[in-house]
């Protein structure tokens, strides 16, 4: 009997399995956010410079547009001259292509993986990722930026396949902390992205004989992301060991987006939190993308500044997950966490619209970034412990893909109310918005898993 492995080294390697599948999913989800968050603080200079080439070669897409939303000749409402309202709307569209692109596609990746495996889709779309930032470290042109962001934002459905991964690899009771620490790489891709765009946008590679190749002044943002992205998909091919065996695996062929496929889903309690999280995250969205364009016109900050904004956020986002979640979430519930987490939001939103110091906006963004801390892990973790194990990655899909179009709605919708009627009524309305959220979500009941984990406190 001794050439078979001991019960203590078969645990052994499943904790080693384990926690391989942890690195793998935190990486690529905190890939995923440095990808779409590092472009924040980068969207007035971005505009600038993109309008600056195309006008100096006699027009395009992008100085029509300018032109466009110049014709409506709106008033600057913050009386900061160099505060320019055509930015926002800019940085809105570019913020709700790459989302939109993730709606269609997450639950497509999420479906594939609960047929074919989760590794192989996981290499598929990182190598997506590596592709669209590849795109743009040469988008000299604007037609190349928008192309590697359509890239991008296609392989960054991915999320839904990774977060399925950790609902493969965790009992019922653990989802909660599993999701949690799901939500530690949000927090802390979210804490990187723009720092590192702000830090990125003071190394220049257009000045130098680089720019042959297409550089421009956001290229070392692109190249940095672009290696984060190679180490990434280095380690899943590696070290990645498959967490859905072939015996677990759907024949379903119908990838179809959330919209279509929500009423497809079996349980109605995952259907109510994939709805709560939707009509939540597009009010968030909405506030998120807006803060940069908030503190460029209330308080004139630079690129570097809002990267550091940012950093507060993800900051505080990785010690609300990492912490209090971990600790609190089996007491409480998930359901009432979640609940928790969006009147902190009414708060915070209401706090940002009248902050005219910092003696109320950094308060603010403190319990913004808490109540979003406190919904994401409570509310992934209630779709997945309300979902059939061959439906994990579908229905995590369509959660996912569900704050994707509330990210495409999200930002375009705020940035044209910010436009319209000025940064504090945008905000007003988005505390509003959250009174939707929290009636769905009185309607789920709490989950087994949780009370499971209560008593066993």
């Amino acid at each position: 009997m001794s050439g078979w492995p001991s019960r203590r080294d078969q645990g052994i390697q499943v904790n080693k399995s384990k926690r391989s599948v942890f690195g793998i999913v935190f990486l690529t989800i905190f890939l995923d956010m440095v990808g779409f968050s590092i472009i924040f603080p980068l969207f007035p200079a971005m505009l600038d410079h993109y309008l600056f080439l195309e006008e100096s070669m006699g027009g395009g897409i992008l100085s029509s547009f300018v032109l466009w939303v110049r014709e409506f000749g709106h008033e600057n409402l913050s009386g900061n001259p160099s505060f320019r309202l055509e930015t926002v709307i800019f940085g809105g569209i570019l913020g709700s292509l790459y989302a939109v692109l993730q709606f269609f596609f997450a639950p497509i990746w999420g479906g594939l993986s609960d047929r074919f495996g989760r590794k192989p889709i996981l290499l598929f779309t990182l190598a997506g990722t590596a592709v669209g930032y590849f795109l743009w470290i040469m988008a000299g042109d604007f037609w190349l930026l928008l192309l590697s962001r359509i890239v991008g934002g296609m392989a960054g459905g991915n999320i839904s396949v990774a977060t399925a991964a950790i609902a493969d690899v965790t009992s019922r009771e653990k989802r909660s902390k599993g999701m949690a620490f799901v939500g530690i790489a949000f927090g802390l891709g979210f804490v990187l992205g723009p720092a590192l765009g702000g830090i990125a946008s003071q190394w220049d590679w257009s000045g130098s004989e680089l720019v042959f190749f297409g550089m421009h002044p956001f290229s070392a943002a692109a190249t940095i992301s672009f290696g984060l992205a190679l180490v990434n998909l280095l380690w899943l091919a590696l070290g990645f060991t498959e967490t859905l065996p072939s015996e677990k695996r759907s024949p379903s062929n119908s990838f179809l987006p959330a919209v279509c496929k929500m009423g497809e889903v079996t349980s109605p309690d995952a259907r109510r939190t994939c709805l709560t999280y939707l009509l939540y995250m597009v009010s968030f969205s909405g506030m998120e993308f807006t803060l940069t364009f908030l503190a460029v016109e209330r308080f004139s900050f630079s690129p570097k500044e809002l990267g550091e904004m940012f950093l507060l956020i993800g900051g505080t986002l990785i010690l609300v997950q990492g912490f209090v979640v971990r600790r609190f979430v089996g007491r409480m519930g998930e359901r009432n966490m979640a609940h928790l987490g969006i009147f902190i939001g009414v708060f915070a939103f209401l706090a940002i619209a009248f902050a005219q110091s910092f003696d109320w906006f950094y308060p603010g963004l403190f319990l913004m970034s808490s109540g979003v801390a406190l919904i994401s892990p409570t509310l992934t973790a209630l779709t997945s412990l309300s979902s059939k194990e061959s439906e994990q990655g579908i229905n995590l899909g369509i959660f996912r893909s569900c704050g994707s179009i509330a990210r495409s709605i999200g930002p375009l919708s705020a940035g044209l109310i910010y436009f319209t009627f000025g940064s504090s009524v945008a905000y007003l309305v988005g505390a509003i918005w959250l009174i939707f959220p929290a009636l769905v979500l009185f309607t789920v009941k709490q989950s087994a898993g949780s009370k499971s984990l209560v008593s066993a406190h």
